[in-house]
């Protein structure tokens, strides 16, 4: 992996964004704490571990928000593949969880590859998953059915 500027693992591309200010702004704020987790991740001393322990902390709390926030908006929109998405979110949960854990055990732990690992389900689920519910719900604001704000 090429070494990387200090907190931008992950740049913020506007390719993301989903047009929905609230949601947008939380991804941003996701990919704040991932990259402090990937800066984590690169040190390797006591310290590291500890600064690692804090941002995982950090992201566990944050997705629960972000993923309540998208949640309940496409229940309020009635988005069709709501069911899938949560399951991804779900899913997201249980291998980060899987991860720490891993780490917190002492487990022989691959930096890089945790941090890839954030990296390509954010931009993935982001992308696709999340820019499918965006248009949804842009399609409704479009047509009033919907207020962004």
């Amino acid at each position: 992996m090429k070494k990387e500027e200090k907190g931008i693992f992950i740049p913020w591309d506007e390719r993301y964004a989903l047009g929905i200010p609230l949601v947008d702004d939380q991804h941003k704020q996701l990919l704040d704490l991932a990259n402090t987790l990937y800066d984590a991740c690169r040190e390797g001393s006591t310290s590291a571990k500890d600064a690692f322990r804090s941002a995982a902390h950090d992201i566990v709390e944050y997705v629960k928000v972000h993923f309540s926030t998208e949640e309940k908006l496409m229940e309020r929109v009635n988005f069709p593949e709501t069911a899938e998405h949560k399951e991804e979110h779900k899913e997201f949960v249980k291998q980060f969880l899987t991860g720490v854990k891993a780490f917190e055990d002492g487990k022989p732990f691959v930096s890089h590859t945790f941090a890839n690992f954030l990296k390509e389900w954010i931009l993935k689920h982001v992308a696709q998953t999340d820019k499918r519910m965006g248009n949804y719900v842009l399609a409704l604001a479009k047509k009033g059915e919907f207020n962004l704000n």
